[in-house]
């Protein structure tokens, strides 16, 4: 029986365009978040000095540091984004139709959303890879200003690893794998389910126009967005803790990760700063889909749906 899906379209092209789409939306969104993200990272590593909260730390950056210093780390952060979008958005489209091609049409629709949490997992965990020597070197120059402060981005991440080697590079992989893995699981999962359900409350979705499509790619984008910052926030509070000299004591990760959450408590672990993330990250992903969603027409490539083979018109 041939499939309802035309493979031929799902060629090499197609996911170096899903790729760059890919790449473009994440250094362009992540990039624009850079100034809010510096004056985050100084109130969690110094909660002494910046207790303003975010509009008085933006204020107490510019009044000790200069406007320029809401840039700090921007070249890291654009070019590690845009190799990470590249692998997640790329990856995310290769691995999503591997999988639904190698299941074939009825399992592929049947188990979608299990195809949409396999396929983020692997690729987020190979884009981790790529974006943790860069992420190092980003906290490394925001938490100390003088680190590698005449080399650009390259020249920051070769000087960290001649100071530490592979250690200062990956130190903060497993951290990052709990953070990011979850996180895009929720992200491309969610978006998947809540695009799906929007879309088939309108008429065919070949008949609709850009408009329409936009606004479907944001209103998915904010839904998941908001629910991969509830599900990642414990995580994320974890990672900004143990990030602090001391934190939790001596022994291993997973040890110091537990003192610190037993500290810190349930309820506070995942409620504290989880609006202003809600927000952030709901903006965020919101923006990544509406690019690459615009930008994936315009290169030529038709973004893979899965379709149910028992509607009309697929008999």
């Amino acid at each position: 029986m041939p499939s309802i899906y035309d493979w031929g379209k799902y060629n090499m092209g197609y996911y170096l365009n899903g790729a760059l789409c890919g790449g473009i939306c994440c250094s362009v969104t992540h990039g624009g978040m850079c100034p809010v993200d510096v004056v985050k990272t100084r109130i969690q590593l110094d909660p002494v000095t910046y207790n303003r909260g975010l509009i008085g730390g933006f204020r107490q950056v510019i009044a000790a540091e200069g406007t320029g210093a809401l840039a700090t780390g921007l070249g890291p952060t654009a070019i590690g984004y845009f190799i990470q979008g590249w692998f997640k958005f790329g990856g995310f489209e290769y691995f999503k139709i591997s999988f639904a091609k190698s299941l074939g049409d009825k399992k592929a629709w049947d188990y979608r959303n299990g195809i949409y949490l396999g396929a983020s997992a692997c690729a987020e965990f190979i884009a981790d890879i790529f974006l943790c020597p860069l992420e190092a070197a980003r906290i490394r120059q925001v938490s100390d200003p003088t680190f590698a402060k005449d080399l650009g981005t390259v020249g920051a991440v070769s000087k960290l690893f001649q100071m530490e080697g592979l250690a200062g590079w990956y130190s903060g992989f497993v951290p990052i794998l709990f953070k990011q893995i979850p996180y895009t699981m929720a992200k491309f999962a969610v978006q998947g389910a809540a695009a799906e359900s929007i879309y088939g409350a309108l008429p065919d979705r070949k008949t609709l126009g850009t408009g329409t499509k936009m606004g479907v790619s944001l209103t998915s984008g904010v839904i998941a967005g908001v629910a991969a910052a509830i599900i990642s926030h414990p995580a994320d509070t974890l990672l900004s803790k143990i990030n602090k000299k001391g934190a939790g004591g001596e022994g291993s990760m997973v040890t110091r990760l537990g003192r610190i959450a037993g500290e810190i408590g349930f309820v506070n672990l995942c409620m504290t700063g989880l609006a202003p993330r809600c927000v952030m990250i709901g903006t965020l992903t919101a923006g990544q889909f509406l690019i690459f969603d615009t930008l994936m027409p315009i290169m030529g490539a038709e973004k893979f749906h899965f379709e149910n083979p028992a509607s009309p018109g697929h008999h």
